[in-house]
């Protein structure tokens, strides 16, 4: 299955959640953010690329539907609710990202939500 993570700048929270699940089997994950000063800005090609697209806030899950409705289609896509208060692979983030994303990543790779 292939993550995508999306935050505001791709600085913290997103790169976090693609490097720690990168590491789950049969995931492959990329991350990227909507802001005009993301380090990987968000594309049409990464939204094609993705079987599944969690955001860490609501209002990015809107930017993408808005902005990119052709190539969203009927991707998956959630919001995790996590804020923007961490460190960069802080262990509360990771702890975090793990209880928030249980319910649509297993250890196995499947989507179960």
């Amino acid at each position: 299955m292939r993550v995508l993570f999306i935050c505001s700048s791709n600085l913290i929270r997103s790169p976090t959640a693609e490097r720690h699940f990168a590491n789950h089997p049969g995931i492959e994950t990329l991350s990227a953010g909507i802001g005009a000063d993301a380090l990987r800005p968000l594309t049409a090609e990464l939204i094609d690329w993705a079987d599944l697209i969690l955001t860490m806030e609501e209002g990015y899950a809107d930017h993408v539907r808005e902005r990119f409705a052709d190539a969203l289609g009927d991707t998956p896509m959630a919001s995790l609710d996590v804020p923007d208060k961490f460190r960069r692979d802080a262990p509360e983030l990771i702890a975090l990202l793990e209880q928030q994303c249980a319910g649509w990543i297993s250890g196995t790779g499947q989507q179960v939500r």
